[in-house]
């Protein structure tokens, strides 16, 4: 999938793909001055806040170093029928926003389109789950106190502006879950600076930071974190231990009570047994595996109720896998694997590039039932039907899809 954010962000840090991702701190700027309130405006953030029911800790709010209580910025009301309902009280909120404050709105793509398809295709790109949360900042206000994600990160800055400080690791690839602490960053800073609307940054896991506007009066800022989750060794040793189950000897009960020469004799089995389900099932079958059996994203589905679907859009998390012998194609994707007839070849590449496709448009261009193949593809959930809402993430930012009877 070709996406504008994509290509901005490589050119702005001077990345020919994502491999360098996670290796070095790195900044550059966006030149494209007009994708950035294509991607979020404040004004859209608020709106947003106000018009989904959303709790704690998915929105919160800091003020004066620390996270404020929900109960200052939710209110809770009871309809007729009796049911209760949270929502934000806006003009709360609007009042600790003139005071000064941080808003935070975490996995916005879940709300969003627009951020919702520039996550999948930052996806597509990078072959890691992505996410995106909005900070948005006012007046003098301070930010969070100096600390370090287990995720490599790329920030965009949409509006205003607002002082970072990054510094190095104290602790290599540190993790969530991990042997050691990780509590003392290092003295010295990598990066001292003002991020201004069209400035990106990249800080790889285990970076320490911090961002801020004390040093600043009236005015505010917005920046979207697009974060990366990478998968590790204990990702795919985890992912090895749900595999060992098709072996009898890891089903077996352990020896507690047998004979010294029986335990070692299992332990001995487990060893061999595991060095061999590692060597069949390495690193690179895990992340095939964690790809191809990740299910599509959310969507609407009409299974035709409203009539046939006039255009269609591939949902997948990651990009399906066609691989063709001539006579068939197979489609493995979202945890199913589908096979169609050969000549179908063009049509599947265009239904599932991963851009919006007029389905009568795609019948012409390919001399294919283009029709059939996408209720089956809808039906299998690899596809979405075009809503308003969906087209309007799409629209300008990514490219159509270009069709082609190539085999």
């Amino acid at each position: 999938m070709q996406h504008q954010l994509v290509h901005a962000i490589e050119t702005a840090l001077g990345w020919d793909g994502p491999a360098p991702m996670g290796s070095a701190f790195v900044r550059g700027r966006i030149s494209d001055s007009a994708l950035l309130p294509r991607l979020m405006t404040p004004a859209r953030l608020l709106d947003t806040v106000m018009r989904r029911g959303l709790s704690n800790p998915q929105f919160r709010v800091f003020q004066n170093g620390r996270e404020l209580h929900p109960g200052e910025y939710f209110t809770d009301t009871v309809t007729r029928r009796g049911q209760g309902i949270r929502f934000t009280n806006m003009t709360r909120l609007g009042a600790l926003m003139g005071e000064g404050c941080t808003l935070v709105l975490d996995e916005l793509d879940f709300f969003d389109p627009t951020l919702e398809v520039a996550c999948r295709a930052l996806q597509w790109w990078s072959h890691e789950l992505v996410q995106v949360n909005a900070y948005l900042t006012t007046q003098d206000a301070a930010g969070f106190a100096l600390h370090w994600d287990d995720h490599d990160v790329v920030i965009v800055q949409v509006a205003g502006e607002k002082s970072w400080e990054v510094r190095g690791t104290s602790r290599s690839v540190p993790m969530y879950r991990d042997a050691e602490p990780n509590n003392t960053p290092p003295d010295e800073a990598v990066w001292k600076g003002t991020l201004r609307a069209g400035d990106v940054m990249h800080i790889p896991r285990g970076h320490w930071h911090r961002a801020t506007r004390t040093d600043r009066a009236d005015g505010y800022s917005l920046h979207v974190t697009f974060g990366f989750v990478k998968r590790t060794g204990v990702n795919w040793l985890a992912w090895l231990a749900d595999q060992c189950r098709r072996e009898e000897v890891f089903r077996t009960d352990l020896d507690r009570w047998g004979a010294s020469e029986a335990q070692a004799e299992q332990t001995a089995a487990l060893t061999s047994a595991t060095a061999g389900l590692a060597d069949q099932f390495g690193p690179a079958a895990f992340l095939a595996a964690r790809e191809q059996e990740r299910p599509a994203a959310r969507h609407v589905q009409t299974a035709g109720l409203f009539g046939p679907p006039t255009a269609v859009v591939c949902v997948t998390e990651f990009p399906p896998i066609l691989e063709s012998d001539g006579d068939h194609v197979a489609v493995t994707a979202a945890g199913k694997r589908l096979t169609f007839h050969g000549k179908a070849l063009p049509a599947l590449r265009l239904l599932l590039s991963g851009a919006p496709v007029d389905v009568d448009r795609a019948a012409i261009d390919t001399g294919i039932d283009a029709g059939e193949l996408a209720d089956i593809l809808l039906r299998e959930g690899l596809c979405a039907e075009l809503t308003d809402e969906l087209r309007s993430g799409y629209t300008g930012l990514v490219p159509p899809a270009q069709s082609s009877n190539a085999p």
